[in-house]
């Protein structure tokens, strides 16, 4: 009797896998001069932004003396004008109607009239 088996494929020994092509190694000097304009970039940013926050500094010790200033004319304005409000007070004492008529009288001799006439 013949038997109808399958038939056995022949023994494959297993393949290799592929390996991954490897880029060649870089070189160390080539990231450095890429690097050199990334670094004076960023010292040239750094500068730029210390020199704005200078200005910035700048500019308020500028409004802080200005702020000053200004206290201080508004402290001898201040003065002034009680000063003022003092002559105003003194003058409208010395030019006092009864005063002058007063000092009139004793110091000059003048007399009152009796009667006014006018023309």
């Amino acid at each position: 009797m013949a038997s109808f088996a399958p038939a056995e494929a022949p023994y494959r020994a297993p393949q290799p896998r592929p390996q991954p092509t490897r880029k060649p190694a870089r070189s160390r000097t080539a990231p450095r001069a890429r690097a050199r304009p990334l670094v004076a970039g960023g010292v040239l940013w750094i500068v730029v932004v210390a020199g704005l926050l200078a200005g910035i500094v700048a500019l308020n010790v500028a409004v802080l003396r200005l702020n000053v200033r200004v206290e201080q004319l508004d402290s001898e304005r201040d003065q002034l004008a009680s000063q003022r409000d003092a002559l105003q007070t003194k003058l409208s004492t010395a030019a006092a109607g009864g005063r002058v008529e007063q000092a009139a009288v004793e110091r000059l001799g003048l007399v009152a009239p009796d009667s006014t006439t006018y023309l």
